[in-house]
């Protein structure tokens, strides 16, 4: 196959990986607006998905370049590596997404490009720390930072609001849920767009395409944005389900603070260049809120099920990246 032509394939995996980042993670911008019913199904996915494209006007590429460049050694990153890494996370994010499972759509990319790095060039082909290390760690931190920012804005929200009617409340955060849901959504775009067009950078360094000292180009970026927006609109409306609905109870004020809180986190560190889950930063959030009505009020057992997955997301595509790069090479692809 001519080399142009599988960069070209190459491209292409990598942005239906976009898309389906933006299907699973659709619940993330739009469960609690659905659950607290501000909007209909298809209504707030088409809000969410605008913002998740109007994000690529408003932040940088901090986490394009960490991933792109942080995560495994120069030299590593080929056309084999590239492929393998995504169909590695395709595949783990494909089954999640079919049953409903909120996981990081996020490490399912790192865990792939993990796996992939040291079947090619063992331990040693992966930059431990800052890199894969730093994101390990907001495994645990994001859900947690998501958590308290939650409790603290609903805390707060409640001590605004407690000499108003409930129905006066209602409305006002029902209107004030439209603007976190945006704030969230921004968030969003920002922080997950950015993986994807920061390994399509990488790739084309790799090719001798771009200079290895490139930022990456707007095109991509642009396309990236656009492509993740497309997913969010058509949805994952198993995982909205799971994250609107099955972890908690949310009333507008709920929601709002949920979505607040999340976006806060993800707009923090998209600017930071860290690469964190949008799921487990809205996961946590949405549990803080809950928890402040009463720790009974948020399912645990769901809630379990969905940091089982969560831990178990970068080793599973991490073999499954391996077992692609072993398929390619027996197939003679490379």
């Amino acid at each position: 196959m001519d080399a142009s032509v599988l960069v070209l394939l190459i491209i292409g995996v990598a942005l239906l990986f976009d898309f389906l980042n933006g299907m699973n993670d659709a619940a993330n911008s739009v469960a609690t607006v659905v659950a607290t019913r501000v909007l209909s199904p298809r209504l707030a996915v088409c809000w969410a998905a605008f913002f998740n494209f109007a994000a690529v006007f408003l932040f940088g590429t901090a986490v394009a370049r960490a991933v792109g460049k942080g995560i495994v050694v120069p030299g590593v990153v080929d056309n084999a590596f590239v492929l393998a890494a995504l169909l590695g996370a395709i595949v783990w994010v494909w089954l999640c997404t079919r049953y409903g499972i909120p996981i990081s759509v996020s490490h399912s990319l790192i865990g792939g490009m993990v796996g992939a790095a040291i079947v090619k060039g063992g331990l040693d082909a992966v930059q431990w720390w800052p890199g894969v290390g730093k994101i390990v760690l907001f495994i645990f931190l994001a859900p947690i930072i998501g958590l308290v920012l939650g409790a603290v804005l609903m805390i707060g929200m409640l001590l605004l609001a407690r000499r108003s009617a409930p129905q006066r409340v209602d409305r006002v955060f029902r209107v004030l849920q439209l603007a976190s849901a945006a704030f969230y959504s921004l968030g969003h775009g920002s922080n997950d767009a950015q993986k994807v067009a920061g390994l399509i950078t990488a790739l084309l360094i790799a090719n001798g395409h771009l200079d290895p000292k490139a930022d990456v180009p707007y095109p991509i970026l642009f396309l990236c944005y656009a492509v993740i927006g497309l997913g969010t609109l058509v949805g994952g409306w198993r995982v909205i389900r799971t994250l609107g609905i099955r972890v908690t109870k949310l009333q507008p004020i709920g929601g709002f603070s949920a979505e607040t809180a999340g976006g806060l986190t993800l707009v923090l560190t998209a600017v930071s260049g860290i690469p964190v889950s949008t799921t487990h930063t809205i996961t946590g959030a949405i549990m803080g809120v809950g928890s402040i009505r009463r720790l009974s009020a948020v399912r645990w057992g769901v809630a379990r099920n969905i940091v089982i997955a969560w831990i178990t997301t970068i080793p599973a595509c991490g073999l499954m990246a391996a077992l692609a790069w072993w398929l390619l090479h027996w197939a003679g692809w490379f």
